[in-house]
Protein backbone atom coordinates (compact mmCIF):
# COMPACT_ATOMS: atom_id res chain seq x y z
CA UNK A 1 0.00 0.00 0.00
CA UNK A 2 1.49 3.62 -0.62
CA UNK A 3 2.54 5.20 1.99
CA UNK A 4 0.19 8.27 3.19
CA UNK A 5 1.84 11.92 3.28
CA UNK A 6 2.27 13.41 6.69
CA UNK A 7 2.14 16.67 5.24
CA UNK A 8 -1.83 16.94 3.75
CA UNK A 9 -1.64 19.32 0.63
CA UNK A 10 -4.28 20.94 -1.37
CA UNK A 11 -5.32 19.66 -4.34
CA UNK A 12 -5.95 22.16 -6.27
CA UNK A 13 -2.95 24.48 -5.57
CA UNK A 14 -1.16 22.02 -4.15
CA UNK A 15 1.08 24.42 -1.86
CA UNK A 16 1.99 23.57 1.65
CA UNK A 17 -0.38 24.56 4.59
CA UNK A 18 1.21 23.09 7.91
CA UNK A 19 4.80 23.55 6.81
CA UNK A 20 5.98 24.27 11.01
CA UNK A 21 8.48 27.17 9.92
CA UNK A 22 7.89 29.24 6.71
CA UNK A 23 11.13 31.05 5.45
CA UNK A 24 10.84 34.85 5.84
CA UNK A 25 12.59 37.94 4.75
CA UNK A 26 12.86 40.68 7.27
CA UNK A 27 11.87 44.01 5.49
CA UNK A 28 13.30 47.53 6.10
CA UNK A 29 13.11 50.89 4.61
CA UNK A 30 13.86 54.09 5.96
CA UNK A 31 13.64 57.19 3.70
CA UNK A 32 15.73 59.80 5.64
CA UNK A 33 18.67 58.29 7.49
CA UNK A 34 18.36 60.82 10.66
CA UNK A 35 14.41 59.95 10.82
CA UNK A 36 14.50 58.37 14.93
CA UNK A 37 10.92 57.47 14.57
CA UNK A 38 10.79 54.65 12.43
CA UNK A 39 14.29 53.74 13.04
CA UNK A 40 16.28 50.21 11.17
CA UNK A 41 16.15 48.92 14.84
CA UNK A 42 12.15 49.52 15.63
CA UNK A 43 11.24 48.08 12.59
CA UNK A 44 13.55 44.98 13.17
CA UNK A 45 11.69 44.94 16.99
CA UNK A 46 8.07 44.68 15.11
CA UNK A 47 9.22 42.65 12.39
CA UNK A 48 10.28 39.90 14.48
CA UNK A 49 7.58 40.04 17.13
CA UNK A 50 5.01 39.38 13.88
CA UNK A 51 7.36 36.50 12.59
CA UNK A 52 7.59 34.89 16.22
CA UNK A 53 3.86 34.47 16.68
CA UNK A 54 3.31 33.18 12.89
CA UNK A 55 5.90 30.73 13.17
CA UNK A 56 8.02 32.41 10.56
CA UNK A 57 12.29 32.47 10.10
CA UNK A 58 14.41 34.69 9.07
CA UNK A 59 17.68 32.64 9.56
CA UNK A 60 20.72 33.48 11.40
CA UNK A 61 24.42 34.70 10.39
CA UNK A 62 25.43 34.13 6.76
CA UNK A 63 21.92 32.45 6.30
CA UNK A 64 19.90 35.41 7.54
CA UNK A 65 17.17 36.87 4.93
CA UNK A 66 16.57 40.52 5.21
CA UNK A 67 15.99 43.34 2.77
CA UNK A 68 16.81 46.73 4.34
CA UNK A 69 16.75 49.60 1.74
CA UNK A 70 18.28 52.72 3.60
CA UNK A 71 17.76 56.53 2.12
CA UNK A 72 15.11 54.92 -0.35
CA UNK A 73 11.97 56.56 -0.84
CA UNK A 74 8.49 54.37 -1.09
CA UNK A 75 7.01 56.93 -3.77
CA UNK A 76 10.28 57.22 -5.95
CA UNK A 77 10.67 53.41 -5.94
CA UNK A 78 8.33 50.62 -5.88
CA UNK A 79 9.22 47.31 -4.27
CA UNK A 80 10.69 45.75 -7.32
CA UNK A 81 13.25 49.07 -7.98
CA UNK A 82 14.63 48.79 -4.36
CA UNK A 83 18.11 47.64 -4.24
CA UNK A 84 17.65 44.65 -1.51
CA UNK A 85 14.07 44.36 -1.70
CA UNK A 86 13.65 43.53 -5.50
CA UNK A 87 16.52 41.46 -5.49
CA UNK A 88 14.61 39.17 -2.93
CA UNK A 89 11.85 39.59 -5.37
CA UNK A 90 13.73 38.48 -8.50
CA UNK A 91 14.40 35.02 -6.36
CA UNK A 92 11.38 34.02 -4.95
CA UNK A 93 12.13 30.15 -4.54
CA UNK A 94 14.49 31.28 -1.63
CA UNK A 95 11.78 32.47 0.51
CA UNK A 96 8.02 31.80 1.67
CA UNK A 97 7.07 34.87 3.37
CA UNK A 98 8.16 39.10 3.61
CA UNK A 99 7.29 40.63 6.60
CA UNK A 100 7.04 44.36 6.93
CA UNK A 101 6.74 46.75 10.14
CA UNK A 102 4.01 48.87 8.51
CA UNK A 103 2.06 49.79 5.09
CA UNK A 104 4.06 52.48 4.47
CA UNK A 105 7.59 50.55 4.57
CA UNK A 106 6.38 48.34 1.41
CA UNK A 107 4.26 50.71 -0.66
CA UNK A 108 2.60 54.45 -1.04
CA UNK A 109 0.24 53.83 -3.63
CA UNK A 110 -2.65 51.57 -5.30
CA UNK A 111 -0.40 50.97 -7.90
CA UNK A 112 2.61 49.54 -6.04
CA UNK A 113 0.05 47.56 -3.99
CA UNK A 114 -1.47 45.84 -7.11
CA UNK A 115 1.85 45.00 -8.54
CA UNK A 116 3.31 43.25 -5.15
CA UNK A 117 -0.17 41.36 -4.54
CA UNK A 118 0.27 39.70 -8.16
CA UNK A 119 3.36 38.84 -7.71
CA UNK A 120 2.65 37.35 -4.23
CA UNK A 121 -0.39 35.43 -5.90
CA UNK A 122 1.62 34.35 -8.82
CA UNK A 123 4.43 32.56 -6.50
CA UNK A 124 2.08 31.91 -3.49
CA UNK A 125 3.41 34.00 -1.04
CA UNK A 126 2.30 35.55 2.07
CA UNK A 127 2.64 39.09 3.27
CA UNK A 128 2.85 40.07 6.51
CA UNK A 129 2.31 43.47 8.20
CA UNK A 130 3.72 43.44 11.86
CA UNK A 131 0.83 46.68 12.46
CA UNK A 132 -1.29 47.22 10.13
CA UNK A 133 -4.23 50.04 9.74
CA UNK A 134 -5.80 50.78 12.93
CA UNK A 135 -3.09 48.88 14.96
CA UNK A 136 -3.75 45.41 14.68
CA UNK A 137 -1.27 42.69 12.39
CA UNK A 138 -2.49 41.98 9.41
CA UNK A 139 -1.44 39.28 7.17
CA UNK A 140 -2.01 38.30 3.49
CA UNK A 141 -1.97 34.42 2.44
CA UNK A 142 -1.27 34.46 -1.13
CA UNK A 143 -0.49 30.65 -1.00
CA UNK A 144 -3.92 29.26 -2.08
CA UNK A 145 -4.32 31.25 -5.67
CA UNK A 146 -8.55 30.24 -5.41
CA UNK A 147 -9.01 32.58 -2.50
CA UNK A 148 -9.11 36.09 -4.09
CA UNK A 149 -9.90 37.87 -0.94
CA UNK A 150 -6.46 38.82 0.51
CA UNK A 151 -5.76 40.68 -3.01
CA UNK A 152 -9.18 42.41 -2.65
CA UNK A 153 -7.95 43.49 0.94
CA UNK A 154 -4.90 44.74 0.09
CA UNK A 155 -6.12 46.86 -2.60
CA UNK A 156 -8.84 48.37 -0.99
CA UNK A 157 -6.54 49.06 2.34
CA UNK A 158 -3.67 50.73 -0.18
CA UNK A 159 -6.74 52.53 -1.58
CA UNK A 160 -7.46 54.01 2.14
CA UNK A 161 -3.89 54.84 2.61
CA UNK A 162 -3.73 56.53 -0.96
CA UNK A 163 -6.51 58.62 -0.45
CA UNK A 164 -5.33 59.41 3.11
CA UNK A 165 -1.64 60.40 2.62
CA UNK A 166 -3.45 63.08 -0.56
CA UNK A 167 -5.50 64.68 1.83
CA UNK A 168 -2.15 65.07 4.41
CA UNK A 169 -0.47 66.28 1.96
CA UNK A 170 -3.02 68.56 -0.05
CA UNK A 171 -3.86 70.09 4.09
CA UNK A 172 -0.37 70.15 4.74
CA UNK A 173 0.33 72.20 1.74
CA UNK A 174 -2.90 74.36 2.42
CA UNK A 175 -1.21 75.24 5.81
CA UNK A 176 2.10 75.73 4.65
CA UNK A 177 0.44 78.37 2.09
CA UNK A 178 -1.36 80.12 4.57
CA UNK A 179 1.51 80.56 6.86
CA UNK A 180 3.24 81.96 3.68
CA UNK A 181 0.91 84.88 3.94
CA UNK A 182 1.62 85.15 7.87
CA UNK A 183 4.00 88.36 8.49
CA UNK A 184 6.77 87.48 10.83
CA UNK A 185 5.09 83.41 11.17
CA UNK A 186 7.96 80.84 10.21
CA UNK A 187 6.44 77.85 8.60
CA UNK A 188 9.45 75.26 9.87
CA UNK A 189 12.49 73.56 8.28
CA UNK A 190 15.99 74.64 7.73
CA UNK A 191 16.33 78.72 7.96
CA UNK A 192 17.80 80.69 5.74
CA UNK A 193 21.65 80.94 6.90
CA UNK A 194 21.90 83.89 8.90
CA UNK A 195 18.67 83.91 11.02
CA UNK A 196 17.30 80.48 13.51
CA UNK A 197 13.75 80.10 14.58
CA UNK A 198 12.89 81.47 17.82
CA UNK A 199 8.84 81.84 19.59
CA UNK A 200 7.37 84.61 18.50
CA UNK A 201 6.66 87.18 20.30
CA UNK A 202 3.65 87.50 22.70
CA UNK A 203 3.21 91.17 21.04
CA UNK A 204 2.48 89.77 17.84
CA UNK A 205 0.70 86.87 19.15
CA UNK A 206 2.58 84.53 20.60
CA UNK A 207 1.61 81.38 18.44
CA UNK A 208 3.84 79.65 16.06
CA UNK A 209 7.40 80.76 15.10
CA UNK A 210 9.30 83.40 13.68
CA UNK A 211 13.27 84.21 12.66
CA UNK A 212 15.47 86.45 14.22
CA UNK A 213 19.11 86.69 13.57
CA UNK A 214 21.88 83.84 14.23
CA UNK A 215 24.85 85.71 15.99
CA UNK A 216 27.38 83.07 14.91
CA UNK A 217 25.97 83.24 11.42
CA UNK A 218 25.85 86.86 10.98
CA UNK A 219 29.66 87.46 12.06
CA UNK A 220 30.56 85.29 9.21
CA UNK A 221 28.41 87.26 6.97
CA UNK A 222 30.21 90.76 8.35
CA UNK A 223 33.44 88.82 7.95
CA UNK A 224 32.35 87.86 4.44
CA UNK A 225 30.91 91.42 3.33
CA UNK A 226 33.89 93.57 5.34
CA UNK A 227 36.53 91.73 2.95
CA UNK A 228 35.03 92.10 0.07
CA UNK A 229 34.95 95.10 0.64
CA UNK A 230 38.23 95.47 1.34
CA UNK A 231 39.16 93.66 -2.16
CA UNK A 232 39.65 90.08 -1.49
CA UNK A 233 38.48 87.85 -4.15
CA UNK A 234 35.45 85.66 -3.73
CA UNK A 235 37.79 82.62 -3.75
CA UNK A 236 40.17 84.03 -1.08
CA UNK A 237 37.51 84.63 1.23
CA UNK A 238 36.15 80.79 0.52
CA UNK A 239 39.63 79.60 1.06
CA UNK A 240 40.47 81.39 4.38
CA UNK A 241 36.85 80.69 5.93
CA UNK A 242 37.69 76.81 5.35
CA UNK A 243 41.39 77.13 6.68
CA UNK A 244 39.76 78.39 9.99
CA UNK A 245 37.76 75.97 10.26
CA UNK A 246 34.42 78.31 9.69
CA UNK A 247 31.25 75.34 8.95
CA UNK A 248 29.57 76.29 6.07
CA UNK A 249 25.87 76.86 5.94
CA UNK A 250 24.84 73.26 5.43
CA UNK A 251 26.54 72.13 8.32
CA UNK A 252 25.79 75.42 10.54
CA UNK A 253 22.54 74.14 10.67
CA UNK A 254 23.65 70.65 11.12
CA UNK A 255 25.35 71.56 14.34
CA UNK A 256 22.64 73.40 15.55
CA UNK A 257 20.63 70.81 15.49
CA UNK A 258 23.17 68.46 17.33
CA UNK A 259 23.91 66.50 14.33
CA UNK A 260 27.50 65.51 12.60
CA UNK A 261 28.64 67.84 10.05
CA UNK A 262 29.08 66.84 6.36
CA UNK A 263 26.36 63.93 4.46
CA UNK A 264 25.84 63.34 0.99
CA UNK A 265 25.52 65.00 -2.04
CA UNK A 266 25.03 64.80 -5.45
CA UNK A 267 25.83 62.16 -7.91
CA UNK A 268 24.35 59.98 -10.69
CA UNK A 269 20.60 58.69 -10.18
CA UNK A 270 20.95 55.80 -7.95
CA UNK A 271 24.66 56.98 -6.46
CA UNK A 272 25.58 59.66 -4.76
CA UNK A 273 28.99 61.22 -2.63
CA UNK A 274 29.32 61.46 1.25
CA UNK A 275 31.27 64.52 2.21
CA UNK A 276 32.96 65.00 5.80
CA UNK A 277 32.02 67.85 5.73
CA UNK A 278 30.63 70.33 3.49
CA UNK A 279 33.17 73.39 2.13
CA UNK A 280 32.76 77.21 1.71
CA UNK A 281 32.84 77.55 -1.97
CA UNK A 282 33.10 80.83 -4.04
CA UNK A 283 29.34 79.70 -5.28
CA UNK A 284 27.92 78.75 -1.89
CA UNK A 285 29.13 82.91 -0.69
CA UNK A 286 28.13 84.29 -4.18
CA UNK A 287 24.37 82.42 -3.53
CA UNK A 288 24.26 83.45 0.12
CA UNK A 289 24.91 87.17 -0.68
CA UNK A 290 22.34 87.39 -3.49
CA UNK A 291 19.08 85.96 -1.40
CA UNK A 292 16.69 87.92 -1.07
CA UNK A 293 16.17 86.82 2.67
CA UNK A 294 19.18 88.54 3.56
CA UNK A 295 16.38 91.37 3.51
CA UNK A 296 14.29 89.53 6.18
CA UNK A 297 11.84 89.04 3.09
CA UNK A 298 10.32 85.33 2.94
CA UNK A 299 11.07 83.80 -0.20
CA UNK A 300 9.19 80.49 -2.47
CA UNK A 301 10.34 78.90 -5.33
CA UNK A 302 12.98 81.56 -5.27
CA UNK A 303 10.89 84.36 -5.54
CA UNK A 304 9.71 87.05 -2.87
CA UNK A 305 5.93 86.20 -1.34
CA UNK A 306 4.12 89.10 -1.69
CA UNK A 307 1.41 90.64 0.18
CA UNK A 308 -1.85 92.03 -1.93
CA UNK A 309 -0.11 95.67 -2.20
CA UNK A 310 2.91 93.72 -3.74
CA UNK A 311 4.93 94.72 -0.64
CA UNK A 312 7.57 91.28 0.29
CA UNK A 313 6.09 90.10 3.74
CA UNK A 314 8.79 89.87 6.55
CA UNK A 315 9.66 86.93 8.03
CA UNK A 316 11.48 88.55 10.91
CA UNK A 317 11.78 92.07 12.73
CA UNK A 318 15.38 92.29 12.69
CA UNK A 319 16.86 92.20 8.93
CA UNK A 320 20.45 91.32 8.35
CA UNK A 321 20.65 93.75 6.08
CA UNK A 322 19.26 97.20 4.95
CA UNK A 323 18.20 97.62 1.02
CA UNK A 324 21.24 99.95 0.32
CA UNK A 325 23.57 97.09 2.17
CA UNK A 326 22.06 94.37 -0.34
CA UNK A 327 22.71 96.60 -3.55
CA UNK A 328 25.87 97.84 -2.75
CA UNK A 329 27.27 94.27 -2.14
CA UNK A 330 24.93 93.08 -4.76
CA UNK A 331 26.93 95.47 -7.18
CA UNK A 332 30.58 94.43 -6.08
CA UNK A 333 29.79 91.03 -6.53
CA UNK A 334 28.57 91.85 -10.45
CA UNK A 335 32.08 94.01 -10.63
CA UNK A 336 33.83 91.27 -10.02
CA UNK A 337 31.71 88.95 -12.22
CA UNK A 338 32.51 91.16 -15.20
CA UNK A 339 36.31 91.67 -14.41
CA UNK A 340 36.96 87.72 -13.66
CA UNK A 341 38.30 88.50 -10.06
CA UNK A 342 41.90 88.78 -9.06
CA UNK A 343 43.87 85.48 -8.89
CA UNK A 344 46.50 84.15 -6.29
CA UNK A 345 47.26 81.07 -8.50
CA UNK A 346 49.65 82.86 -10.09
CA UNK A 347 52.84 84.90 -10.05
CA UNK A 348 52.59 87.27 -12.68
CA UNK A 349 52.61 90.21 -11.36
CA UNK A 350 51.15 92.55 -14.28
CA UNK A 351 48.51 90.32 -15.18
CA UNK A 352 45.39 92.49 -16.49
CA UNK A 353 48.17 95.32 -16.98
CA UNK A 354 50.33 94.43 -19.38
CA UNK A 355 49.31 94.49 -22.87
CA UNK A 356 50.14 94.08 -26.27
CA UNK A 357 50.66 97.70 -28.09
CA UNK A 358 49.58 95.76 -31.44
CA UNK A 359 46.15 94.13 -30.25
CA UNK A 360 45.56 95.84 -27.41
CA UNK A 361 44.55 92.41 -25.90
CA UNK A 362 46.23 90.85 -22.38
CA UNK A 363 49.73 89.77 -22.26
CA UNK A 364 50.61 86.70 -20.23
CA UNK A 365 53.30 85.23 -19.02
CA UNK A 366 54.64 81.74 -19.64
CA UNK A 367 56.63 80.10 -16.52
CA UNK A 368 57.14 77.02 -19.11
CA UNK A 369 60.67 77.55 -21.18
CA UNK A 370 62.20 74.64 -22.50
CA UNK A 371 65.89 75.78 -21.95
CA UNK A 372 67.37 75.75 -18.53
CA UNK A 373 67.57 79.24 -16.75
CA UNK A 374 65.86 80.75 -18.94
CA UNK A 375 63.58 83.64 -17.62
CA UNK A 376 59.89 83.67 -17.96
CA UNK A 377 58.37 85.85 -20.71
CA UNK A 378 54.83 88.03 -21.14
CA UNK A 379 53.29 86.83 -24.65
CA UNK A 380 50.51 88.20 -26.30
CA UNK A 381 47.80 85.55 -26.30
CA UNK A 382 45.86 86.10 -29.41
CA UNK A 383 45.20 82.53 -30.52
CA UNK A 384 43.88 82.27 -27.10
CA UNK A 385 41.32 84.75 -28.10
CA UNK A 386 40.54 83.37 -31.42
CA UNK A 387 41.54 86.83 -32.83
CA UNK A 388 44.78 87.87 -34.97
CA UNK A 389 47.93 90.10 -34.17
CA UNK A 390 50.04 91.82 -37.11
CA UNK A 391 52.77 91.96 -34.74
CA UNK A 392 52.79 89.98 -31.33
CA UNK A 393 54.88 91.19 -28.66
CA UNK A 394 57.03 89.12 -25.96
CA UNK A 395 58.87 90.69 -23.23
CA UNK A 396 61.09 89.16 -20.57
CA UNK A 397 59.15 89.11 -17.19
CA UNK A 398 61.55 90.54 -14.71
CA UNK A 399 62.25 93.48 -16.65
CA UNK A 400 58.95 94.37 -17.29
CA UNK A 401 58.19 93.85 -13.26
CA UNK A 402 61.48 95.42 -12.24
CA UNK A 403 60.04 98.53 -14.73
CA UNK A 404 56.65 98.85 -13.54
CA UNK A 405 57.75 98.52 -9.55
CA UNK A 406 60.13 101.46 -10.38
CA UNK A 407 58.01 104.06 -12.15
CA UNK A 408 54.81 102.88 -9.96
CA UNK A 409 56.23 103.92 -7.19
CA UNK A 410 58.49 106.81 -8.31
CA UNK A 411 54.96 108.25 -9.29
CA UNK A 412 53.36 107.39 -6.09
CA UNK A 413 55.56 105.71 -3.53
CA UNK A 414 55.46 108.57 -1.33
CA UNK A 415 51.83 109.72 -1.02
CA UNK A 416 49.61 108.75 1.82
CA UNK A 417 47.32 105.85 1.63
CA UNK A 418 43.95 106.61 2.77
CA UNK A 419 41.16 103.97 4.46
CA UNK A 420 37.61 104.95 2.16
CA UNK A 421 34.48 104.40 4.28
CA UNK A 422 31.56 104.12 1.74
CA UNK A 423 28.27 105.33 3.27
CA UNK A 424 25.39 103.29 1.35
CA UNK A 425 22.97 105.54 -0.52
CA UNK A 426 19.50 104.29 -1.31
CA UNK A 427 18.49 103.39 -5.25
CA UNK A 428 14.98 101.98 -6.17
CA UNK A 429 16.62 100.92 -9.54
CA UNK A 430 17.79 97.08 -8.71
CA UNK A 431 15.02 96.24 -6.77
CA UNK A 432 12.48 98.04 -9.43
CA UNK A 433 14.02 96.41 -11.70
CA UNK A 434 13.99 92.77 -10.80
CA UNK A 435 9.77 93.33 -9.68
CA UNK A 436 9.82 94.50 -13.20
CA UNK A 437 11.38 91.08 -14.55
CA UNK A 438 9.03 89.11 -11.56
CA UNK A 439 6.25 91.28 -13.02
CA UNK A 440 7.16 90.04 -16.78
CA UNK A 441 7.58 85.87 -16.34
CA UNK A 442 4.12 86.51 -14.21
CA UNK A 443 2.31 88.11 -17.43
CA UNK A 444 3.39 85.13 -19.54
CA UNK A 445 1.24 82.81 -18.03
CA UNK A 446 -2.06 85.14 -18.66
CA UNK A 447 -4.83 83.01 -19.84
CA UNK A 448 -3.43 79.78 -19.06
CA UNK A 449 -5.59 79.15 -16.08
CA UNK A 450 -8.81 77.04 -16.85
CA UNK A 451 -10.30 78.08 -14.03
CA UNK A 452 -11.86 80.89 -12.17
CA UNK A 453 -10.00 80.29 -9.00
CA UNK A 454 -7.04 80.14 -10.24
CA UNK A 455 -7.66 83.62 -13.17
CA UNK A 456 -8.51 85.00 -10.27
CA UNK A 457 -5.15 84.00 -8.21
CA UNK A 458 -3.52 85.38 -11.36
CA UNK A 459 -4.78 88.61 -11.52
CA UNK A 460 -4.11 89.27 -7.62
CA UNK A 461 -0.52 88.44 -7.76
CA UNK A 462 -0.92 90.80 -11.01
CA UNK A 463 -2.20 93.38 -9.62
CA UNK A 464 0.19 93.17 -6.25
CA UNK A 465 3.24 93.49 -8.73
CA UNK A 466 1.90 96.45 -10.11
CA UNK A 467 0.93 98.45 -7.08
CA UNK A 468 4.72 97.31 -6.02
CA UNK A 469 5.94 98.61 -9.78
CA UNK A 470 4.48 102.12 -8.94
CA UNK A 471 5.80 102.27 -5.01
CA UNK A 472 9.38 101.84 -6.29
CA UNK A 473 8.82 104.19 -9.05
CA UNK A 474 7.58 106.91 -6.72
CA UNK A 475 10.70 106.46 -4.63
CA UNK A 476 13.51 108.69 -4.76
CA UNK A 477 17.12 107.70 -4.90
CA UNK A 478 19.93 108.52 -2.25
CA UNK A 479 23.21 109.25 -3.28
CA UNK A 480 25.95 107.43 -1.08
CA UNK A 481 29.08 109.56 0.31
CA UNK A 482 32.42 108.47 1.22
CA UNK A 483 34.35 109.50 3.95
CA UNK A 484 38.43 109.77 3.26
CA UNK A 485 40.45 109.58 5.92
CA UNK A 486 44.82 109.37 5.86
CA UNK A 487 46.25 106.17 6.96
CA UNK A 488 50.00 107.77 7.68
CA UNK A 489 50.99 105.01 5.36
CA UNK A 490 52.68 105.74 2.49
CA UNK A 491 51.78 103.65 -1.01
CA UNK A 492 56.06 102.34 -0.23
CA UNK A 493 55.07 100.95 2.70
CA UNK A 494 51.71 99.34 1.89
CA UNK A 495 54.12 97.97 -1.20
CA UNK A 496 56.43 96.18 0.93
CA UNK A 497 53.90 94.98 3.00
CA UNK A 498 52.07 93.04 0.22
CA UNK A 499 52.59 89.49 -1.54
CA UNK A 500 52.34 89.19 -5.70
CA UNK A 501 48.27 89.36 -5.69
CA UNK A 502 48.15 92.17 -3.07
CA UNK A 503 51.07 94.45 -5.32
CA UNK A 504 48.72 93.52 -8.35
CA UNK A 505 45.61 94.75 -6.86
CA UNK A 506 47.36 97.77 -6.03
CA UNK A 507 48.39 98.22 -9.58
CA UNK A 508 45.04 97.94 -10.95
CA UNK A 509 43.21 99.92 -8.81
CA UNK A 510 45.32 102.53 -9.72
CA UNK A 511 44.86 101.99 -13.04
CA UNK A 512 48.46 101.10 -14.31
CA UNK A 513 48.47 100.70 -18.01
CA UNK A 514 51.80 98.96 -19.98
CA UNK A 515 51.77 98.98 -23.30
CA UNK A 516 54.56 96.69 -24.82
CA UNK A 517 55.80 96.90 -28.80
CA UNK A 518 57.23 93.86 -30.81
CA UNK A 519 61.55 93.89 -29.91
CA UNK A 520 64.27 94.75 -32.86
CA UNK A 521 67.80 93.31 -32.92
CA UNK A 522 69.86 93.57 -30.19
CA UNK A 523 67.09 94.38 -27.73
CA UNK A 524 67.86 91.17 -25.27
CA UNK A 525 70.73 92.28 -23.22
CA UNK A 526 68.46 94.69 -21.02
CA UNK A 527 64.82 96.38 -21.20
CA UNK A 528 64.73 98.76 -24.13
CA UNK A 529 62.51 100.99 -22.56
CA UNK A 530 61.66 102.49 -25.95
CA UNK A 531 59.83 99.22 -26.29
CA UNK A 532 57.24 99.91 -23.61
CA UNK A 533 54.82 102.74 -22.40
CA UNK A 534 53.52 102.94 -18.64
CA UNK A 535 50.56 104.98 -17.90
CA UNK A 536 48.46 105.31 -15.13
CA UNK A 537 44.54 106.53 -15.29
CA UNK A 538 43.00 105.90 -11.98
CA UNK A 539 42.40 108.10 -9.41
CA UNK A 540 45.85 108.49 -8.14
CA UNK A 541 47.01 110.53 -11.02
CA UNK A 542 46.42 113.85 -10.07
CA UNK A 543 48.21 113.06 -6.94
CA UNK A 544 50.30 111.66 -9.01
CA UNK A 545 51.00 114.83 -10.96
CA UNK A 546 50.87 117.01 -8.26
CA UNK A 547 54.02 115.11 -6.83
CA UNK A 548 55.84 115.47 -9.86
CA UNK A 549 55.56 119.27 -10.39
CA UNK A 550 56.41 119.95 -6.63
CA UNK A 551 59.62 117.74 -7.67
CA UNK A 552 60.05 119.52 -10.60
CA UNK A 553 60.04 122.95 -8.88
CA UNK A 554 62.43 121.74 -6.03
CA UNK A 555 64.87 120.24 -8.93
CA UNK A 556 64.55 123.82 -10.53
CA UNK A 557 65.35 125.61 -7.55
CA UNK A 558 68.36 124.07 -7.00
CA UNK A 559 69.35 124.60 -10.84
CA UNK A 560 68.39 128.26 -10.46
CA UNK A 561 66.09 127.60 -13.51
CA UNK A 562 62.52 128.96 -13.47
CA UNK A 563 59.77 126.70 -13.85
CA UNK A 564 57.82 127.32 -17.07
CA UNK A 565 54.02 128.37 -15.71
CA UNK A 566 51.45 124.97 -15.30
CA UNK A 567 54.51 122.67 -16.53
CA UNK A 568 54.14 119.58 -14.67
CA UNK A 569 56.59 116.48 -15.17
CA UNK A 570 57.84 113.48 -13.69
CA UNK A 571 61.07 112.42 -12.11
CA UNK A 572 62.91 110.49 -15.02
CA UNK A 573 64.72 107.90 -12.53
CA UNK A 574 63.68 106.39 -9.01
CA UNK A 575 64.87 109.17 -6.26
CA UNK A 576 63.34 107.18 -2.85
CA UNK A 577 65.77 109.81 -0.97
CA UNK A 578 64.77 112.71 -2.30
CA UNK A 579 60.88 111.85 -2.00
CA UNK A 580 58.45 114.20 -0.90
CA UNK A 581 55.43 113.57 1.59
CA UNK A 582 52.06 114.77 -0.49
CA UNK A 583 48.90 113.67 1.65
CA UNK A 584 45.99 112.53 -1.09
Amino acid sequence: MPTTPTTPRNPLAGTVFDTETLRGVRCVRLSVLTDETTSPERQREADDIAAAALGIDFGEGDQLREAVDLDVSASAFGPFDRPQLGGWLARPDDFDALVWWRFDRAIRSMAHMHELATWAREHRKMLVFAEGIGGGRLVFDFRNPMDPMSELMMLMLAFAAQVESQSIKDRVTGAMAAIRKMPLRWRGSRPPYGYMPAPMPTEHGGVGWTLVADPDAVAIIERIVRELLEGKAVCTVAADLNAAGKPSPRDHWAMKKKRDRGGKTGGAKGSHVVREVFKWTPSVITRMLRNQSLLGWKMHKGKPVRDAEGNPIMATETPIMTRAEFDRIGALLDSRSREHTDRKDTDALLLRVIHCDSCGGRMYLNNQRTLKNQAPIYKCNFHGRGGTCEKPAHIRGDWVDEYVTAEFLRLVGSIQTTHVVEIPGYDPAPELAATLAEFEEHQKQQGRQKSKHAANAWQERADALDNRIAELESREKVEPQRVVTPTGRTFADEWEQKDTAGRRAMLIEAGVRLDVRRGVRGGWRKLDTRRVAFTMRGELDPAAEALAAVAAALESDVRGDEPTPGASVRLTAPAAAERVSVAA
